[in-house]
């Protein structure tokens, strides 16, 4: 995973500069540089409205008591392409737009989610009652606890009887008493 990450990191950004150089040779550098703006200007108010439309969504999702998944998955893939449509180049314009568009990034979202519950599903597996699959901390809160020396109570708060400012008075008045005379 490091080595793939590193390829990305030393490939992707060679091969935009190629990609805007080919671009630039044929439409001209200021064309290109433009077009380049422009696609992050429009990505962003496009991520800003669709990320908007994702909130509402997962809102909804909350208030009829369902786990929005997906929709926090569209929204992670929403916030990514933001990031691809501001780094200049046009691969990474097109992989963000292509996250950007509902009917490309639902499916994405979907295979993602998949990907996300099988991870969990196969991670859960096996832990069972074997007391060297538990975690350092599994053991004390996974069994219930008979603890005796728990008091249950109430209280209330009442007002103080005295007045502010009559505490304030009676404590200059116990500052001054306690204070040496100055000689």
């Amino acid at each position: 995973m490091p080595f793939l990450f590193l390829l990305l990191l030393f490939l992707v950004p060679a091969m935009e500069v190629s990609l805007m150089m080919r671009v630039s040779e044929v439409i001209g550098g200021w064309n290109t540089l433009a077009l380049v703006i422009l696609t992050a200007v429009v990505g962003v108010s496009l991520v800003r409205s669709q990320g908007i439309v994702t909130l509402m969504s997962v809102q909804r999702k909350l208030a009829y008591g369902e786990v929005p998944g997906q929709e926090i998955v569209e929204g992670m893939m929403l916030a990514l392409a933001g990031v691809l449509l501001l780094i200049p180049g046009f691969m990474t314009d097109l992989i963000g737009l292509l996250m950007l568009t509902p009917f490309t990034r639902a499916p994405i979202a979907k295979l993602v989610l998949k990907r996300l519950q099988l991870q969990v599903v196969t991670s859960r597996f096996g832990q069972g009652n074997n007391p060297f699959s538990q975690g350092p901390f599994q053991g004390d809160f996974s069994r219930p606890r008979q603890d005796d020396d728990v008091i249950d109570g109430e209280y209330e708060r009442k007002p103080d009887e005295v007045s502010p400012e009559a505490r304030l008075k009676d404590d200059k008045a116990t500052d001054d008493e306690q204070q040496p005379p100055k000689s």
